[in-house]
């Protein structure tokens, strides 16, 4: 099967910002004598995202035209959709060590040398126009709004010329055999035949209804790619490596292996509902995928979202903008009287018949040692939620 039968990436080609290994100690040696910006957690993923393709047509942090055309328009100053402005956020003394027209290295908090980066512009971070615009409040108490209000107050914009994305520092937390990047998951998907694949965005271990939106998705496209987030999420979700082994569980005892791929994206979750649902389409476009399935509620926090505003602004592109499809899903749960997993679409709403736990219930059963009901999660899923859960209550 030829590359052409694939999605071509958002904005036409896949980017690569990784020097060549025989640059890597001249370009070592050179960040010796250039200003340093160390890095927070989301601003690594984001580093990650450029170097490997993920966030093409990225090459670097965003400059300030492409940082207003993203916050008043959701594109890029040449007119390419983009949601979420990607930034480089700096406070007032890195900013005074920066020069236009010159370079900075870029650092990891653990002190290895991630990148070089061209400083084209240094510019103020008009949080003012960011927050509203991409958040849709301005509410500290949501975790995107109140991170971009602890970032610098300016944004670096410029390439980057990455040496190395992942320290080495905890090598085992970095799911090194399924962090595939986008170039290698569209090699996965020639290898196997696929022409469309349906991704599945999650950042929380598959409960039932997942599983019927994943199932419901391989029905109509050639296989699935599992893609867990596994960069920076908020305090209280469940780790990651307890997830990677919960859908590793799933996968084993409940899908084809012929028709799933399980991969890692190292993004940082922003919180931001419908536009970071936008971000997560196109980025899995850039991944090889067609169809992405979007859920209720979608990268969403709180109520500060429509159950399904992440459905609904997909409306306001034209489809060739976006290029991937989006799946639609109304939220489903299990059905005692139908004996099996339903939607709005697909049956009628009974009283007292579905099957539904909040979260906190659910965490309440797992830190006792009790399985939630097979109806809303499978068995292997839930044991090993439970040995977490458990941990987490005698630790």
């Amino acid at each position: 099967m030829s590359r052409s039968s694939l999605i071509a990436p958002h904005g036409g080609s896949l980017v690569n910002r990784f020097v060549p290994e025989s640059d890597t100690p001249s370009m070592r040696a050179k960040a010796e004598g250039l200003p340093a910006i160390t890095l927070s957690a989301k601003q690594a993923c984001d580093l990650e995202m450029i170097a490997i393709g993920a966030f093409s047509p990225l090459t670097g942090f965003v400059n300030k035209a492409d940082f207003e055309g993203i916050c008043n328009h959701m594109r890029l100053a040449d007119g390419t959709i983009w949601p979420i402005p990607i930034t480089l956020a700096v406070d007032d003394e890195v900013k005074s060590s920066l020069v236009e027209g010159s370079q900075a290295a870029l650092y990891h908090s653990d002190g290895t040398l991630m990148a070089i980066m061209d400083v084209d512009e240094v510019f103020a971070h008009d949080k003012q126009l960011e927050i509203p615009s991409v958040f849709r409040t301005e509410d500290d108490a949501h975790p995107g709004v109140a991170a971009v209000r602890e970032e610098g107050d300016w944004l670096v914009g410029g390439p980057i010329h990455v040496l190395s994305v992942v320290p080495d520092h905890e090598p085992g937390e970095q799911f090194t055999e399924y962090r595939l990047p986008p170039a290698e998951t569209r090699a996965a998907f020639e290898e196997k035949g696929w022409r469309t694949i349906a991704a599945f965005q999650t950042r929380n271990p598959i409960h039932r209804a997942h599983e019927y939106l994943c199932k419901c998705a391989t029905e109509i496209c050639d296989g699935l790619l599992i893609h867990p987030l596994v960069g920076e999420t908020k305090p209280g979700d469940i780790p990651a490596d307890v997830r990677m082994d919960c859908y590793t569980t799933i996968i084993e005892h409940y899908f084809v292996p012929e028709r799933t791929i399980l991969s890692v994206m190292p993004a940082a979750m922003r919180y931001a509902g419908p536009r970071e649902a936008v971000l997560h389409a196109v980025v899995r476009r850039n991944y090889g995928v067609s169809h992405f399935i979007v859920g209720r509620d979608h990268a969403g926090v709180g109520d500060y979202y429509g159950t399904y505003d992440a459905q609904n602004i997909f409306d306001e592109f034209d489809p060739s903008d976006i290029g991937i499809i989006p799946l639609k899903f109304e939220h489903a749960a299990y059905s005692k009287k139908a004996q099996g997993m339903v939607s709005a679409k697909t049956f009628p709403k009974l009283e007292n018949d579905q099957i539904f736990l909040s979260g906190t219930k659910v965490r309440e059963m797992l830190s006792k040692g009790e399985r939630p009901p097979g109806e809303f999660s499978r068995p292997e899923v839930a044991d090993v939620l439970i040995k977490w859960a458990t941990s987490e209550v005698t630790a």
